[in-house]
Formats: C-alpha cells, structure tokens, sequence
C-alpha cells in the first residue's frame, strides 16, 4: 500500500473517532430521569435565606414575614449574612452572594435554601459554586424567576429543586395569596402536590407521566450552549414569563425549537405570561397561538392555565420529580408522585 493510502486512512480514522469523542464529551448534561431527592422538612429544621440575585432595597419587612411565616410552621430561619448588601443592581458582589449560597449548602444544619428573591445576578455565580459538602447532604433550593438558573444547576448536578413563592412574595396580604402559601408549605412537608387546572381550547390533549423540569423562559434561553442547559429528553417542560414582547416570546422558543428542546419533551405547561408588552407592530394572535404554532410539529401534550410564574397564585412545583399529566380540552390535571 502507498504511502498516501496509509496516510489517507489515517487521517479519515482520526477524523471519524475525533468526532465521535467530541461528541461524546459535549453532552454534560443530565439524561437520567431519576434524580435526588433531598429530605422534606420538618419541625424543627433550620432554612437558610439567601439573596443570590437582585439587590433587596427596604425589603426587611418582607425578610421578617418570612421567617415568622416559617416559624408558624415550626422552622427556624437563618438569614445570609450579605443579603441586605447593596452592589449595584445586585444583593453585595459576586463573592459575597456566592459566599452565602456556599454557605448553605455547607452547613449540615440547614434543610433548605429558601431564595429572598429573583430580579437577576444567579447566572453570575452559578461556575464558582462548590458541590462537595452539597452532594453528601442534599438540600431543596427554593425559588423562581431569576431562580431557574440555580433550579438548571441543580438539575444538571442531578438534583430535584423546588419551583414556589420567595420571600419578597409576602409583599401581598398573606390572605390574598393562599394558594401561593399553602402550596410552599405542603410542598416542602412532603405532603401530596396535584393540580386541576382550567380548561382551554389551545390545549393539545394527551397524557403522560414524566418528570417536569423548567421554569422563566428568559432563563432557559439564555442557558443555550452552556452546561446549565437542560436536557428535556423524555420530560415534561414548563414555562413562564414576564415583562416581554409577544415576538421576544417567539424568539425564545424558535431558540429553544432549533437547539432540539422538543425533539424528545414529553410535554409543555404554561405557566402565567404575565404583563405581555404592547409592540407599535400587533404580532397578530394570542400568545397562546404563538405557542402552538411554535410546536405544531410536536407530538406531545400541551396544556396552558397553570398557576405559577409571576401573578399572586404562584404554585408550588417539584422540578425533576414525576408527574402524572393529563390534558384535555375542558380541564388538565397534575398529580406529583413526590411521597
């Protein structure tokens, strides 16, 4: 054989086995859908409060809510000890709000992380966080909104999180939001999650049972291309959003579409899209439209009206943990196998 026959199949034998290991090497994230459940509280246990994103400027009255709400259920608090630092936009600097998160997930004490609010600044410290102690004593990370990109972390490091109400959400009346409460508080218990959901004629029927994974659809945009993003093989994904534009919405999902995000779903809730901007061009349908004409070509369940996101009803959520999804025109329904 030539020299150039021999060097040819050389370089075709690198060139394929290169491209299978690379493969191999770049898909980091979680593919299982069986992840880790930490232990569910229970009276006595302490739950940390911690700010790892927007700044909480005269937000001490809410911080005191918490922790009376918690104590009415016979759990300690304990706040961080940066979370009324001010760094710009955010609760103190970088360092300071990754060394409260680290501290909570070291400290064998503390049950859960309970976030104080969302706004932005998780993404931020999301590579300098340490697993080590975290993974010998798992925890639930409490949050939503800007959360999500901690609720990603947790899910790629194969842990389940928890999708509910913050701290700043006792700025409303407790009695005008029971449902946001009483969720949060059956959720963290252990106590049986499931939904009934109203009916909608954009819902696509079907059922499943799957894990749900998810959360603010910014979030999980901006997660494209990185180790935080997750992967929806086989899952149940909800959404939810705030604050934007109908074609931003379609941005983000044509994104989401075109990096394999519903090749393999299970299924899609939507959660609240909550205070939708009005553009000078009308994009021309409802957002639930645009939804479904997004997926069109998907072969799953679709259901909408879920009360969680951004509105005063903001259930609570168990992200990586089975579901029993039933949609239907008249009504949807979601039963948590989380016991």
């Amino acid at each position: 054989m030539s020299k150039i026959s021999i060097l040819s199949l050389l370089f075709f034998a690198v060139l394929f086995f290169g491209k299978t290991n690379t493969s191999a090497q770049s898909f980091s994230t979680n593919t299982t859908n069986t992840l880790i459940q930490p232990p569910y509280l229970k009276a006595g246990d302490t739950v940390a409060i911690v700010a790892p994103s927007g700044i909480l400027k005269n937000r001490t009255d809410e911080i005191e809510k918490a922790k009376a709400l918690l104590a009415s259920w016979g759990l300690h608090a304990i706040v961080g000890k940066h979370v009324f630092n001010q760094a710009d936009h955010f609760a103190g600097t970088d360092e300071e709000r990754c060394e409260d998160f680290q501290w909570a997930m070291n400290d064998k004490t503390i049950r859960a992380i309970w976030c104080a609010r969302g706004g932005y600044g998780a993404i931020r410290i999301l590579d300098k966080l340490d697993f080590t102690q975290f993974n010998k004593n798992p925890k639930w990370l409490i949050g939503y909104s800007d959360i999500t990109a901690l609720h990603n972390l947790m899910h790629v490091k194969g842990f389940e999180s928890i999708h509910a109400m913050m701290c700043t959400s006792l700025q409303d009346d407790e009695a005008t939001i029971p449902e946001t409460i009483e969720t949060f508080r059956k959720v963290i218990f252990g106590e049986t999650l499931s939904y009934t959901l109203a009916g909608s004629n954009y819902n696509k029927e079907g059922s499943v049972t799957a894990p749900i994974v998810g959360g603010n659809l910014s979030i999980l945009y901006s997660m494209l291309g990185s180790e935080t993003s997750i992967d929806t093989t086989g899952k149940i994904l909800f959404i939810e959003e705030i604050g934007e534009y109908k074609y931003h919405i379609d941005r983000m999902l044509q994104s989401l579409k075109r990096a394999g995000y519903f090749d393999r779903c299970a299924g899609v809730l939507v959660g609240d899209m909550s205070k939708v901007k009005r553009n000078t061009t009308p994009w021309g349908s409802s957002v639930e439209q645009l939804i479904l004409d997004v997926l069109k070509d998907c072969d799953f369940p679709i259901a909408f009206n879920m009360p969680a996101g951004h509105e005063k009803d903001n259930r609570a959520l168990i992200l990586g943990e089975n579901v029993e999804f039933i949609v239907k025109k008249q009504q949807s329904t979601i039963k948590f196998n989380n016991p």
